[in-house]
């Protein structure tokens, strides 16, 4: 997740910035927006997802 949010902001930065050829500079931030679009599409999914119970056969029985 981290990674598609660092590379999306550096692409957008650098695909604006005068540093890129004319031809590549929207080619460039429009991958940083799908990046940025990729990485909150995975950080929904991972912060949505619901616990697994834990497995009842490998729980220890207290012996009473």
């Amino acid at each position: 997740m981290i990674m598609f949010f660092t590379t999306g902001i550096l692409g957008i930065i650098i695909g604006l910035s005068g540093f890129t050829p004319p031809s590549f500079k929207m080619m460039i931030t429009f991958m940083g927006v799908i990046n940025i679009g990729l990485g909150a599409f995975f950080t929904f999914i991972y912060l949505t997802q619901t616990r697994k119970d834990p497995d009842k056969r490998k729980k220890k029985r207290k012996t009473d």
